[in-house]
């Protein structure tokens, strides 16, 4: 089964392009890739990641009975195949057959949903933060996600009662000296999305806070009354 949390898919996708999966775990991962834009993503970022690793390593020769196994393996007879230990790593080293099948069938999933785009941009930096009620008790009540395209996602966990005369607004610190800024008005219990032009910068330890405030919104530049549920941002993944 595919799981939907990002880091989970992330793993699952690494084990897939390392070969770890068994054949109906397999076939879901390349369903999801042929289907999904930030699973083929992901399996680039992999590939081109492992790749580099490879790149890294010395070659090696097997020995002879490594070889001999080998050529069974792929159904190789020693009358038929004249390559030796020696320029069977070169040529697995080259890593060319890799690269023109994996890696280039991933591409072209990519690239049928961004005509024009020959290289994609790997994608930044992912964070969280649990925004809990203000005191000893902090109990949590919504969590905040943002992706590695910079869109937040603000999830609640309780169904707070909101007065009818008043209105829950989203704030974000990063400096103080900058003070808070606004990122709305939201509707308690119901799940938004912000795009990343909305959000702007994020970074490691960055506040979020949801305040109650006047119908409306607040009157002012900053929050005016008081704090429902805060918490700093964490990062969870980074290129």
């Amino acid at each position: 089964m595919i799981p939907h949390d990002l880091e989970p898919r992330r793993a699952l996708i690494g084990e897939y392009v390392l070969g770890l999966l068994d054949e109906p775990q397999a076939s879901e991962v390349r369903d999801l890739i042929e289907s999904d834009r930030e699973a083929a993503r992901m399996t680039l970022e992999w590939e081109r990641h492992l790749l580099d690793l490879t790149d890294q390593l010395s070659p090696q020769a097997p020995s002879p009975v490594l070889w001999e196994r080998i050529q069974q393996t792929l159904g190789w007879s020693a009358n038929a195949v004249a390559v030796t230990p020696k320029g069977f790593v070169r040529w697995w080293q080259s890593l060319g057959l890799w690269r023109l099948t994996s890696g280039a069938l991933a591409l072209l999933v990519l690239l049928s949903w961004l005509p024009g785009v020959m290289k994609p941009e790997a994608p930044g930096p992912s964070y969280t933060a649990v925004l809990q009620q203000p005191g000893e008790s902090a109990q949590p009540g919504w969590v905040v996600t943002i992706d590695g395209d910079g869109a937040l996602r603000l999830k609640s966990l309780v169904d707070d009662q909101i007065p009818e005369d008043r209105s829950v607004q989203f704030w974000t610190l990063i400096d103080p000296q900058d003070g808070p800024r606004s990122l709305g008005l939201i509707e308690p219990g119901q799940e938004t999305m912000l795009s990343a032009e909305q959000i702007g910068a994020v970074q490691a330890g960055q506040l979020f806070e949801l305040t109650l405030e006047p119908t409306g919104g607040s009157p002012l530049d900053r929050p005016t009354g008081p704090v429902l549920y805060i918490g700093r941002a964490v990062l969870i993944a980074s290129n």
